[in-house]
C-alpha cells in the first residue's frame, strides 16, 4: 500500500509525478490523441510527425537504460476533400400545383412575348407595303403595253384633231419611255411633226420634266422599300409567322388605303384629279389646251382608266397578301410547333 509523506495527507497516497508516463489512463483517449487534439478555435492539431500515438520515445531518464530510436518511417495521410453537405429534404419537396402552374404560364408568356425590334419591323412593313404595291402598279400602268390596250379598246374616245390610234401609241409611246429612261428633256423637245412642227411644247416638256422627276423618285424609293422587305424577310425569319404576319397587316392596311381613295376618287373626280397634281406640282405648270399634245395624247379618260387599273392591281396584290397570310388554325399549329422546337433548343443550349 503506498503511502502519502506529504504534510497534512491522512491517506498515505503517493502522488509522485517524476516517473508517471505518457501512457493514456483509458482507450478512447488513445484514439484522440491518434487523431489530434483539438485546439481552442476548433482547428484540429496534428499529432506528434512521423510517430504513431502508442510508440514513444523510451525514457533515458530511467538508471541503467540506454535510449533506443523506435522512430518508423509513416506514409503522410492525404488531407480528405471539403464536400457540401447534401441538400436538405424541405429543398426538396415539390412547390404546390398552383406555384408550378403560375411560373410556367410565365415561361410560356416570355417565350411568347415579342422582342421590340420584331414589332418595330412589322409595323414597318404594315405601313409601307401599300407604297410598296402602288409604285409597282404605277410602273405596270407606264408601259406602252398599257398604252396599247387603252388605244385600241372599244370606247376609248378619239382625238378630234387628227392622231389615229397608230399616231397616239407612237408619239405617246416617246413620252412614257422618257419618264423611265435618263435622257434630258431634248429627248422630246427635238421631236418634230412631218410637217416640220414641233410635237411639244416648251411648257409641255417642261411638264413631262417634272413629272419624270417625281416618276423616278417613285421608282427609287420602290427600290429602297424592296430592299427593306428582304432585310425584314431575313432578320424574322428565324421567327415562325414572323414576316407573314407582317405582310397580312400590310395587305389590310393596303385594302383600306385603296378602299379610302377610291371614295374620294367616285365622289368627286376632278377635284381628286388637280389636289393630286397640286401636291406634286406647282400651280399653272399642268394646265394646257385641249389641242397642245399631251392633251390628245391623254385625255381624261385615259387617267380615269389608269386610276381605275392601278387601284385593281393594288387591292388584288394586298387581297393576296392577305389569303396566304392568314393564321389559319393549320399555319398557327405548326407555328406553335416550330415555337416550341425553337424553346427545347434554347432550353438544351
Amino acid at each position: 500500500m503506498l503511502t502519502d509523506n506529504r504534510p497534512g495527507s491522512e491517506s498515505g497516497a503517493d502522488f509522485d509525478e517524476s516517473r508517471d508516463s505518457d501512457e493514456p489512463a483509458f482507450e478512447w483517449m488513445t484514439n484522440a490523441r491518434r487523431s489530434g487534439a483539438h485546439t481552442a478555435d476548433g482547428a484540429a492539431e496534428p499529432a506528434a510527425a512521423g510517430k504513431p500515438k502508442d510508440e514513444r520515445a523510451p525514457d533515458s531518464s530511467r538508471a541503467g537504460e540506454a535510449p533506443v530510436s523506435t522512430e518508423k518511417t509513416v506514409p503522410r495521410e492525404e488531407p480528405v476533400p471539403h464536400r457540401e453537405p447534401a441538400p436538405t429534404g424541405a429543398l426538396n419537396v415539390r412547390p404546390p400545383e398552383e406555384e408550378v402552374r403560375r411560373r410556367r404560364d410565365q415561361r410560356d408568356a416570355v417565350a411568347r412575348s415579342k422582342p421590340a425590334g420584331r414589332r418595330v419591323v412589322q409595323v414597318l412593313m404594315a405601313i409601307l407595303a401599300p407604297f410598296l404595291l402602288l409604285i409597282s402598279a404605277v410602273r405596270l400602268v407606264a408601259s406602252p403595253a398599257f398604252l396599247w390596250i387603252e388605244y385600241y379598246r372599244p370606247g376609248f374616245p378619239g382625238d378630234g384633231y387628227g392622231f389615229t390610234a397608230d399616231d397616239r401609241l407612237t408619239y405617246g409611246s416617246y413620252a412614257v419611255d422618257f419618264l423611265a429612261n435618263l435622257a434630258g428633256p431634248r429627248y422630246l423637245g427635238d421631236l418634230v411633226f412631218p410637217s416640220g412642227e414641233h410635237l411639244f411644247t416648251g411648257a409641255e416638256v417642261s411638264h413631262m420634266a417634272d413629272v419624270k422627276g417625281v416618276v423616278l423618285a417613285a421608282y427609287g424609293a420602290g427600290i429602297i422599300l424592296v430592299l427593306f422587305f428582304v432585310i425584314a424577310y431575313l432578320g424574322l425569319r428565324k421567327t415562325p409567322g414572323a414576316f407573314t404576319r407582317g405582310l397580312f397587316a400590310g395587305g389590310f392596311v393596303t385594302i383600306a388605303v385603296i378602299v379610302a381613295l377610291a371614295v374620294l376618287a367616285v365622289l368627286g373626280w376632278q377635284q381628286f384629279f388637280m389636289e393630286f397634281h397640286r401636291l406634286f406640282f406647282a400651280n399653272g405648270t399642268w394646265t394646257f389646251r385641249l389641242e397642245d399634245t399631251l392633251i390628245r395624247l391623254f385625255p381624261g379618260q385615259f387617267w380615269v382608266d389608269s386610276a381605275a387599273v392601278v387601284g385593281v392591281l393594288v387591292a388584288l396584290a394586298a387581297s393576296l397578301m392577305v389569303i396566304f397570310c392568314w393564321p389559319t388554325p393549320r399555319r398557327r399549329g405548326r407555328r406553335s410547333v416550330a415555337r416550341e422546337v425553337d424553346s427545347a433548343e434554347d432550353h438544351a443550349e
